[in-house]
């Protein structure tokens, strides 16, 4: 069994509309989700050997404020990456890490999420994945794969969905009018 997990960008800044999506940062909420996801990976106790993560400066971000303890793997292929795109670079991996955390991008994320999910082992937790997957979202799969090589649709369960407002209730979705 191989695990994965898998963490959205936090809150990105809007404020300079001069800038490439690229290279947008982070606003304040983003800093606080992007801090509070870290605490509850490094507590949630699942460990990961590698962090594969899109170099755009909102997931550099993301991972600076989160402080996890992760050697980290930059991959450009990872920036808007669609499922099939973050397979194959899963299936592309060396040294066969037990553990690999994955840093990107929507809707990229939680396509993989549907497409690596069985339908025997659709849950809850599924369903709360299709209903949203905000910024500094953390998901864990379970992956019934002996090597990343065999990693494919249909392969894994999620046993694990963390959104910042089931943490802090403030971080939630902001309120209009």
């Amino acid at each position: 069994m191989k695990t994965l997990g898998l963490l959205r960008h936090a809150k990105s800044d809007w404020d300079d509309m001069a800038l490439r999506d690229f290279d947008r940062g982070l606003n304040d909420r983003g800093k606080r989700g992007a801090a509070l996801m870290g605490r509850h990976i490094r507590e949630h106790g699942t460990s990961f050997d590698l962090l594969l993560a899109s170099p755009a400066e909102r997931v550099r971000l993301t991972l600076e404020a989160a402080r996890l303890d992760i050697p980290i793997r930059w991959d450009e292929r990872i920036y808007l990456a669609d499922s099939g795109t973050l397979i194959d670079i899963l299936r592309s991996l060396e040294g066969d890490p037990a553990g690999v955390l994955l840093a990107g991008h929507n809707p990229g994320l939680q396509q993989l999420i549907f497409d690596l999910v069985a339908p025997e082992a659709e849950n809850p937790l599924l369903e709360a994945a299709a209903e949203k997957y905000p910024t500094a979202t953390f998901a864990v799969l379970e992956l019934a794969i002996d090597s990343w090589a065999e990693c494919a649709p249909r392969c894994g369960k999620l046993v694990h969905l963390a959104r910042p407002r089931d943490l802090d209730p403030e971080l939630g979705p902001q309120k209009v009018g």
